[in-house]
């Protein structure tokens, strides 16, 4: 009597674990879910079942997506017809979520593939094992989702408490033993972001001062505006722990101190356009780029207020970059300062040397003007002065002044000669306007 043919069925073993703990061991999960698998093939050999040498391991890698390598190799494979039957220990091995399932099978049917589970004895060439397989995904869909909102309400719980949930630590923070703690070198970066933003009010200007510093994040990069803004709104640095929103009392120290954290975010609180108007209109800088400190460095202007009122500086560089310690010589009121500047002015341009110097220069250019009209528009300049918008005050300084600087006792006034001759066209012009009007 003959023997009944037995067609050969290739036989897939499909592996996987979410995390990677304990991959590393001998033997591992990995290994039992194989294990597993192949016992029961070999209990179907009188089938025709016979296991491929292929292995198709996915380790440390979750079932809530497709892309996986060991997978979409494996589905490739079923492409190609190298497949005729695939074998996992648990259904969840294979996929987590109804709707990646779904994709699956319809590759599974296209190519004439059978699924089954050791655990769950069935495949999926019957109505009733695609029944059973629906269901049991939606129960295995439905614990993953439990499970993820356990983490999240932990999570929020923990968050609630102050503690550090993980993730990469902010500048100025390390994490030791799960918890946050000050990086004193890091902590001094980010408090002088916060005072010098106070100082500055633009963070525009700000960042590029950090950059041109070398000043770089966590991780090592430049230092941006956006990077800025999102420093100057962590709470984290106050000692808060924040969960959708809401802050709570951390565990770890804070580095800024409410009141700094509220002169920043008063500053902030204006949009940007209008702190930057404020700026131009409020912050009249006559000497910028002008002025130079005892010890030879640029000082730039700033401002701050205090009880509503408007106090004005001209800084050090050496300051500004914490090179130095502020002293009367690095930090000077810029009214003073510059009440001092246009006091030397008004009398250079009143002295006989300023009156050649004008007419001379004026000649060179083609200017057909007498002496004596120099003369009388540099007589002017004093009483029109008061009267000029501050962006033109500040315009007549540039053409006027070289360079001011200050000493420990007195300051120098380098003035430009070839700019007199521009402001007494300018002074002549506005004279015979007047004139004009008043006729």
């Amino acid at each position: 009597m003959t023997k009944p043919v037995v067609l050969k069925r290739r036989c897939a073993v499909y592996t996987r674990k979410s995390s990677e703990e304990g991959l590393d061991m001998e033997f591992n999960s990995l290994d039992a879910q194989r294990e597993a698998c192949e016992a029961y093939i070999a209990s179907q050999k009188a089938e025709g079942w016979i296991l491929v040498r292929d292995r198709y391991d996915d380790g440390g890698i979750s079932g809530g997506t497709l892309e996986r390598p060991a997978l979409q190799r494996l589905l490739a494979d079923i492409e190609e017809g190298l497949v005729d039957i695939v074998v996992v220990y648990k259904i969840d091995r294979l996929s987590r979520a109804l709707m990646d399932f779904a994709k699956l099978v319809e590759v599974f049917d296209r190519n004439d593939v059978t699924f089954v589970s050791v655990t769950q004895s069935f495949n999926t060439t019957t109505s009733m094992g695609r029944l059973t397989l629906n269901i049991l995904l939606s129960f295995a869909q439905f614990e993953r989702e439990v499970i993820g909102e356990r983490i999240r309400d932990k999570f929020a719980a923990s968050r609630r408490r102050g503690m550090w949930m993980g993730g990469h630590p902010p500048l100025g923070y390390d994490v030791l033993d799960r918890k946050l703690v000050v990086n004193p070198a890091e902590a001094e970066i980010v408090r002088s972001m916060f005072e010098r933003f106070v100082t500055i009010g633009s963070a525009t200007t700000l960042a590029r001062a950090l950059i041109a510093e070398g000043v770089t994040s966590k991780r090592g990069r430049p230092v941006d505006k956006g990077f800025l803004y999102k420093t100057l709104n962590n709470r984290v640095y106050l000692g808060d722990a924040v969960h959708k929103g809401t802050a709570y009392p951390g565990e770890h120290a804070a580095i800024i101190t409410p009141d700094l954290w509220a002169k920043v975010h008063a500053i902030l609180g204006e949009s940007p356009r209008s702190r930057a108007a404020n700026t131009r209109a409020q912050v009249p800088a006559l000497l910028k780029g002008l002025i130079f400190g005892p010890d030879g460095r640029a000082m730039s202007p700033t401002h701050t207020r205090k009880g509503g009122r408007l106090y004005r500086y001209y800084v050090s560089q050496s300051v500004i970059k914490n090179a130095a310690t502020p002293s009367p010589s690095t930090r000077l009121p810029a009214a003073e300062i510059e009440a001092t500047v246009i006091a030397q002015l008004r009398g250079l341009l009143r002295s006989p040397e300023a009156i050649v110097s004008a007419w001379t220069a004026a000649r060179r250019g083609g200017e057909q003007i007498a002496e004596a009209d120099v003369r009388d528009a540099l007589i002017r300049f004093g009483p029109l002065w008061d009267e000029l918008f501050p962006a033109e005050q500040a315009r007549i300084v540039q053409l006027l002044v070289a360079r001011v600087d200050v000493g420990l006792a007195d300051v120098r006034v380098r003035f430009r000669a070839d700019g007199i001759g521009s402001v007494v066209a300018d002074m002549a012009a506005r004279q015979t306007g007047t004139e004009r009007v008043a006729a």
